[in-house]
């Protein structure tokens, strides 16, 4: 199903009871949507949590969205969760927090029926800034109403014994060693700024061998690789002008043949936006394996996967979700790569 409004009938549960009607000028009956909230009361600040669950709640009452909470946890088994709320017939299944939450419960719901909602109240929030959902709790819970229903691509990443699906990104090498530090140092964890330092100085390139859409090979020495579904990651950075998870496609960006320095540089420019270097190597496909010698660290969604080799596909509109009118732009909006071509 491509974009439009969401059909209410189809998550609806039942009808405002006749006892609840005004007595006043008829209006068409609002059906009231049956919802499960999945809940990261960790996500953002903390001492914001207990009042944004509570603006949640009378948001979607003020909606007539019928819902039943579960908190989740860091051990919860949220998959299991999901899946049960799937067998117990829910069509619209809610998460209000982070890009770590929302990426563990759609990964539940790839291949489903259902939708996903999001309420935004994470750190970074790039999920919701790529659908073009508001940051605000009465806009985002409006969307579960007014929302476009979107069919959205879906990474899916093998290393190993280990599959998963992604959102966001899949990164090889410099970017899967720095990111666990970093976002460690995001959330207050200053005591890793040495070892985040550490990592960077003693990283070394690696030898790739990339095979693309089985097809075509490319040979070349890098220190990270970047494969992106949305176009947004990190801090808020886009990733390059283009991306889409609407094609069917994944963007593969190679930072070839540039040193630590020349990646320092980068990134500093693409802070102010305009930053290009012709070495970056971009390629829009369907399937990727990539080798690498020495193994180079694997990471997905910010989720460690070991190293080694690695294959990755996309499964074109895996999962239905409610988005924005457009999608909002980041204030400033820096790219990471420069346009293909």
């Amino acid at each position: 199903m491509g974009a439009g409004v969401v059909a209410e009938s189809e998550i609806a549960s039942r009808e405002e009871p006749p006892a609840l009607r005004s007595s006043g000028p008829k209006t068409p009956a609002r059906r009231v949507l049956r919802a499960r909230l999945l809940v990261n009361a960790s996500s953002g600040r903390a001492d914001e949590s207990s009042q944004q669950l509570a603006d949640i709640l009378t948001e979607m009452r003020r909606q007539q969205i019928l819902t039943e909470v579960y908190a989740v946890r860091p051990n919860s088994r949220v998959g299991a969760v999901v899946r049960n709320t799937l067998r117990q017939g829910f069509k619209l299944v809610v998460v209000a927090g982070g890009d770590g939450t929302i990426d563990r419960v759609a990964g539940a719901l790839v291949g489903s029926s259902a939708t996903l909602g999001i309420i935004p109240t994470g750190t970074r929030n790039n999920m919701a800034m790529s659908l073009g959902i508001p940051s605000g709790i009465p806009e985002a819970v409006a969307l579960l109403r007014q929302g476009r229903r979107l069919k959205i691509d879906v990474g899916q990443i093998q290393t190993g014994r280990t599959s998963r699906w992604f959102l966001e990104a899949a990164t090889l090498g410099l970017l899967s060693d720095l990111y666990p530090l970093a976002d460690g140092i995001q959330h207050g964890q200053l005591a890793q700024i040495g070892e985040l330092l550490s990592t960077f100085v003693s990283a070394a390139p690696s030898r790739l061998k990339v095979m693309i859409d089985g097809r075509r090979q490319l040979d070349c020495s890098a220190h990270m690789v970047l494969i992106s579904n949305m176009p947004y990651l990190g801090p808020n950075f886009q990733v390059a002008p283009g991306v889409s998870f609407q094609d069917g496609l994944l963007d593969v960006f190679i930072y070839a043949g540039m040193g630590k320095l020349d990646l320092i540089s980068y990134v500093m420019q693409s802070t102010s936006g305009g930053a290009t270097d012709e070495r970056i190597q971009h390629q829009r496909v369907k399937r990727v394996t990539i080798e690498s010698d020495p193994p180079m660290a694997v990471l997905a969604d910010g989720v460690p996967l070991g190293q080694g080799r690695l294959n990755v596909l996309v499964h074109p509109r895996g999962l239905s979700v409610l988005a924005g009118p457009a999608p909002l732009a980041p204030m400033p909006a820096a790219p990471l790569a420069a346009p293909d071509g």
